[in-house]
C-alpha cells in the first residue's frame, strides 16, 4: 500500500507538469495557425502502443506506456518523434517552419513559460493556504547554527539574534539579515549569547561578504540541532558503518559534537579520511570507524523535525504571488549551485545525480499535500531550467537556433537540424540511462556487494 501511494503522488504530480508543459506548446501552435498532429502524456514509442488515445479534429491525444515525459508533435517541425520523411515534401502554411521565426520562438519558449509560472504560482498559494513556517525566538533554546561567513563577521553559535540595528527580529529570519545588512547598511546586530545581551559590531566589509559568497538563505542560519540520524543514504559510508536511523553522533575522533555545527566543519577538515564516530543509541554508547566522502560527508541526515515549535505565517495574495516568486527563484539559485559544484567536482557526479526513481521517493509512502505541492512546484521550475538547456532536442537548443535566424536573418537547414536533435536526442538518452543505472545501483544492488 505505501508504493502505491508513493508511486501515485509521484505519476500525479508528473502528469500534471507534462501536460501543463506541452499546453504551452500547443496552444501558442494553434493561435498560429499551426497544426498539431498528437498531444501526447508519456511517450508512445515502440514496440508497444498507446494505453489510451482518441483523435479530435486534427490532433490525436493519447497516453503513452513509457512515464518519462510527453511530447506534441508539431507539423513541420524536426523533433524527437524523427519523423523526416513529412520534411522532404514542399512546406505548407499550417506546418512549423513556414511561421515567422518569432512565431517560432513563442511556440517553443512556451513550455519553459508555464512551467516557471507555474512552479512560482504553487510557491505562492502554499504561503497563502499552508503559510510560511518560521521558528520563534522563544523556540530557540539552544540558538542558532551561522555559516562560516556570520561567524567571521562575529556572531557564534548558539546566539540569537534579538534586534538588526533598532529594528527587532523576534524569530529566525535569514532573509531579514541579507536585507538589513545588503539594503539598509545596517552594521550592529544584537544577539543573547549565554543569557546576556550583547551587541556585534559588524565589519565595514559586512554587505560584500554577504553577497560575494551568495550563501542560499536556508544555509546562512538556522536553529541548531544535536544530530541524530533521520535517514541513511544507500551504499554510503554511514550505512557501511551500521549507523541506524534514530542514532545521536556526540563525537567526532573523541571531541565532542553535541550539535550539528559542532559535527560538520569537524568532517569537512577531514575529507576522505577514515574518522571515529561515538554514537548514542537508546542508552548504549557505540563507536565505530568509517572513511569519509572526499566532500567531507558520512551519508546520513540530521533530523530537525520536533524539537521546536514551528509557527505559521499566513500570506494575502499580494503578498503571495511575490513571496512565491521569490521560493522559486531561491530554489532555482540553489539547483545552479549544486550543478555548478558538481561540474567543477566539488560535489561527485555519481553521488548526487538520480533519476526518477530518486524523485519519486522524495514524494514519500504518506499522502502530504504540502509535500506533495513543494515537490511539484520545485519540479516544475527544475523541468524549465533543464529544457532552457541549450541542447538539441531540448526547447532550449530550438531557442539558440531560432534566436541565430531572428539576430542574422540566416535560417538553420532543415539537414543541420535533423543531424543536431538526433545527436541531442541520443545524448539525453545516455544521460538518462546513466542516471538511472546510478540509481539501480544505489537503491537496489549496492548493498549486495
Amino acid at each position: 500500500m505505501d508504493t502505491i501511494v508513493n508511486i501515485s503522488q509521484f505519476l500525479l504530480s508528473l502528469s500534471l507538469l507534462i501536460i501543463l508543459h506541452e499546453m504551452g506548446h500547443f496552444f501558442p501552435a494553434r493561435w498560429f495557425k499551426t497544426r498539431v498532429e498528437k498531444f501526447y502524456l508519456f511517450f508512445d514509442f515502440a514496440p508497444f502502443n498507446s494505453l489510451w488515445k482518441t483523435k479530435k479534429g486534427e490532433t490525436e491525444y493519447g497516453i503513452g506506456w513509457l512515464p518519462l515525459g510527453g511530447y506534441v508533435k508539431i507539423a513541420g517541425m524536426i523533433d524527437e518523434s524523427m519523423d523526416t520523411e513529412a520534411m522532404q515534401q514542399e512546406p505548407q502554411p499550417w506546418e512549423f517552419r513556414s511561421k515567422k521565426a518569432w512565431q517560432r520562438l513563442i511556440i517553443m519558449i512556451g513550455g519553459v513559460t508555464v512551467n516557471f509560472l507555474l512552479g512560482f504560482a504553487i510557491f505562492g498559494m502554499m504561503l497563502w493556504y499552508f503559510g510560511k513556517p518560521y521558528f520563534p525566538n522563544s523556540e530557540l533554546k539552544d540558538g542558532l547554527a551561522f555559516d562560516q561567513v556570520l561567524l567571521d563577521q562575529g556572531l557564534q553559535q548558539g546566539d540569537v539574534i534579538t534586534k538588526l540595528g533598532d529594528t527587532p527580529i523576534d524569530h529566525l529570519d535569514a532573509g531579514a539579515y541579507i536585507e538589513g545588512v545588503v539594503l539598509n547598511d545596517v552594521r550592529q546586530v544584537t544577539v543573547l549569547r549565554n543569557g546576556q545581551t550583547q551587541v556585534i559590531q559588524l565589519p565595514e566589509n559586512a554587505a560584500a561578504q554577504l553577497t560575494s559568497h551568495k550563501i542560499p538563505k536556508t544555509l546562512l542560519m538556522s536553529p541548531r540541532i544535536p544530530f541524530y540520524v533521520a535517514d541513511l543514504q544507500p551504499g554510503n559510508p554511514a550505512e557501511k558503518a551500521g549507523l541506524q536511523t534514530g542514532d545521536r553522533i556526540i563525537a567526532f575522533n573523541g571531541q565532542e559534537t553535541t550539535f550539528y555545527d559542532q559535527f560538520s566543519p569537524l568532517a569537512k577538515a577531514n575529507k576522505g579520511k577514515e574518522a571515529e564516530l561515538t554514537l548514542l543509541r537508546g542508552t548504549d554508547t557505540i563507536r565505530t570507524t568509517l572513511t569519509l566522502t572526499p566532500e567531507g560527508l558520512i551519508g546520513a541526515r540530521a533530523e530537525i523535525d520536533g524539537f521546536y515549535k514551528v509557527e505559521r505565517e499566513y500570506y494575502d495574495p499580494l503578498r503571495a504571488i511575490p513571496g512565491g516568486v521569490e521560493m522559486g527563484m531561491d530554489f532555482l539559485n540553489n539547483q545552479l549551485k549544486a550543478f555548478g559544484k558538481m561540474f567543477s567536482g566539488e560535489l561527485a557526479v555519481k553521488d548526487n545525480l538520480g533519476s526518477l526513481i530518486s524523485i519519486g521517493k522524495m514524494y514519500g509512502t504518506t499522502w502530504d499535500w504540502e509535500r506533495f505541492w513543494t515537490l511539484t512546484a520545485s519540479l516544475s521550475i527544475l523541468l524549465a531550467f533543464m529544457n532552457l538547456l541549450p541542447i538539441p532536442a531540448l526547447d532550449g537548443g530550438y531557442v539558440v537556433f531560432l534566436l541565430w535566424e531572428v539576430v542574422t536573418g540566416r535560417k538553420v537547414s532543415d539537414k543541420f537540424m535533423e543531424k543536431a536533435v538526433t545527436f541531442g536526442f541520443f545524448l539525453l538518452i545516455g544521460l538518462m540511462i546513466y542516471a538511472f543505472g546510478l540509481d539501480l545501483w544505489r537503491h537496489f544492488f549496492q548493498g549486495l556487494f
